[in-house]
């Protein structure tokens, strides 16, 4: 075995920067890309309905290939797993209200068993990234190529009037 190096899951290699002069960069763990993910779209920012933040995951658990979605539905997930991602972030909640079952026989509890026996976590911004500047709305509207004029109904913690609780804004074409 290297120095300094240790077998991840999957027969990945991790490298201990400090051990080992050269080596690659350590691979994050998935408490590390979550914290960047917090900074991006804090979940105190979500509405109090609103279910974001880790579903299933192992913080110590390495993550070297990320997949974004819309909804985490079981398709997705099997894009995940044939990609080889070990995290999916995913802009709607699997679980918006509680559940009394995960079973694999319910197509949430499908979608929790599939991400588990393959490592993959799922972390959800929902709102959190609604409310971001820029966020959600910011980025649809650029991509239907329209100006935003405003939020629906302004945050009153932001002393710009940029952001908005909700997922859309009033637009006008450019």
């Amino acid at each position: 075995m290297l120095r300094g190096a240790t077998a991840g899951r999957r027969g990945r290699w991790r490298f201990n920067a400090t051990d080992q002069t050269g080596s690659l960069a350590p691979v994050p763990r998935l408490s590390e890309v979550i914290a960047a993910l917090e900074t991006l779209w804090p979940a105190e920012r979500a509405e109090s309905w609103d279910a974001v933040g880790t579903v299933a995951g192992d913080p110590d658990q390495e993550v070297t290939r990320v997949l974004f979605a819309v909804d985490p539905v079981q398709e997705i997930v099997d894009e995940a797993v044939k990609l080889g991602a070990d995290l999916l972030v995913t802009h709607h909640p699997l679980y918006l209200r509680g559940t009394t079952t995960v079973a694999a026989t319910h197509f949430k509890g499908r979608v929790v068993h599939t991400l588990i026996k393959n490592d993959i976590a799922l972390h959800v911004a929902h709102t959190n990234a609604d409310t971001a500047d820029p966020g959600v709305s910011d980025a649809l509207a650029g991509a239907l190529d329209l100006r935003v004029t405003g939020p629906l109904v302004p945050d009153p913690t932001d002393p710009e009037g940029r952001r908005d609780w909700a997922a859309s804004a009033p637009w006008t074409t450019r």
